[in-house]
């Protein structure tokens, strides 16, 4: 395992993460580079969730260190970890539904704290509103700026989170299963806004629909029982018997 450098968006060392009984991940070791568009795969109670929990900072983790951009975040919390350079979505929709998608996306992008405090005053923030409009744009959401959230169509509120993600300004983000519920048509919509990001920002993804997958990822990590059990590009991963039995099926083989 490479030490942290400059190098790693993400560089986790045998991270362990216990529930009771249950060991929900085993000694994980992930090294993602800067850059890299990364996904995270495996059955249900892998441990794929847990992981970017524990990446995030939104649990401890029991045994292990995780570094964030060339930092040890370990004991960092989730709002150090932002400010690194974190953003993430999750798989419920976590958004202000009686906010407009601009409210939601300057609240997202503001720069100079965290709060609905800071709706006050905020259309005479002309830079924050250019930066709302510019990240609408990126997220196919510049023709509605005005509606309420609660009024979006689901694919609509993904774009929307996506967004939030991106206001950030982050140099990492990472997306827990963005397709979920959606249909085929909006899957490729958002697999389309997300191919499009920035080169420069890291994207680890969990997604249980392996055409997103593939069209996405650069690199796959396979997760089982809280362990890593493979890892490489999407057409070793796709050959590998072991992940094949496991999860894909046949139909990916």
């Amino acid at each position: 395992m490479r030490s942290p450098d400059q190098r790693h968006a993400i560089v986790t060392e045998r991270v362990s993460k216990t529930f009771g009984g249950i060991q929900a991940v085993q000694g994980v070791d992930l090294a993602v580079a800067v850059g890299e568009r990364r996904a995270l795969i495996g059955p249900n109670g892998a441990g794929k969730s847990t992981l970017f929990n524990l990446i995030a900072g939104e649990l401890p983790a029991d045994e292990g260190r995780i570094h964030v951009l060339g930092v040890d975040a370990t004991r960092f919390s989730v709002q150090r970890r932002a400010r690194l350079g974190l953003g993430r979505t999750y798989q419920i929709s976590q958004l202000f539904l009686n906010l407009s998608v601009e409210q939601s996306l300057f609240l997202a992008g503001a720069r100079d704290g965290l709060g609905l405090s800071l709706l006050q005053g905020w259309r005479s923030r002309a830079a924050d509103r250019a930066w709302t409009r510019e990240v609408a744009a990126q997220v196919g959401l510049q023709e509605h700026l005005p509606r309420p959230v609660r009024e979006l169509a689901h694919g609509l509120q993904r774009q929307l989170e996506l967004g939030m993600a991106l206001a950030m300004r982050p140099k990492l983000v990472m997306l827990d299963e963005p397709a979920a519920g959606l249909s085929p048509a909006e899957r490729q919509t958002l697999a389309g806004l997300i191919r499009a990001m920035a080169p420069d920002i890291t994207l680890i993804l969990i997604e249980h629909d392996m055409d997103i997958v593939m069209q996405l990822a650069q690199r796959i990590t396979v997760l089982h029982r809280g362990a890593v059990i493979a890892e490489g590009a999407p057409a070793e991963i796709q050959a590998n018997p072991t992940v094949q039995r496991i999860y894909l099926g046949e139909a990916h083989a």
